[in-house]
């Protein structure tokens, strides 16, 4: 039998720190920290969901305002023990090419495509730290009737939680955290190629 990798063995009872998710040889790709434990991304990944994300990432990058960029499946250092790796990060922070994670402070919005197996963790625990860390913007993608459908809420300070702003089928419309428009039917299509 074969041995099992260093990872399989949390180094101190409260588990894994965000710092020794970048030291960790070997770890399958996709890999958070939640609560200092280590999630993967067990099952595969579905091509509506790879798709959502690139037809996303083609609508948001051409409506960014100067200054915020556009990151697929960046983890956010959140504090000590969690690391969670959103689909996608929209962020203030300049453009690093060794860069492993973000802080909460240069994200202004949080994406999650809603996938069966981390459908929990995008609707209860993620939108609760991201909301504690401070994160003004989450949007939710669920896929309905095969559809993207946005599910957006907007940080109330006060409180430190999410209030839902809408939800969204045919087209997203808003005008923060910058205006945005979105035509969410569009997202799983493949680009037309001209030519």
């Amino acid at each position: 039998m074969s041995e099992l990798p260093d990872w399989m063995y949390p180094p101190r009872e409260e588990g894994w720190f965000a710092e020794d998710l970048d030291g960790l040889p070997n770890l399958p790709r996709h890999t958070e920290l939640v609560d200092g434990a280590l999630v993967f991304m067990m099952s595969p990944q579905r091509s509506w969901h790879s798709r959502v994300i690139s037809g996303l990432t083609r609508a948001l990058e051409p409506q960014l305002p100067d200054g915020v960029e556009v990151e697929r499946e960046m983890t956010i250092r959140l504090d000590k023990r969690n690391r969670p790796e959103p689909d996608l990060v929209v962020t203030t922070a300049a453009y690093e090419p060794d860069r492993t994670w973000f802080a909460p402070s240069d994200v202004v919005l949080v994406v999650e495509v809603v996938s069966p197996e981390s459908a929990h963790r995008d609707r209860t625990v993620k939108v609760r730290k991201y909301a504690e860390a401070g994160i003004p913007h989450y949007w939710r993608i669920e896929e309905e009737t095969g559809l993207p459908v946005a599910h957006v809420f907007e940080l109330e300070e006060s409180t430190s939680a999410y209030a839902p702003a809408g939800i969204f089928r045919g087209t997203l419309d808003r005008p923060v955290p910058f205006p945005v428009k979105i035509d969410l039917d569009r997202l799983d299509k493949p680009l037309r190629r001209t030519g």
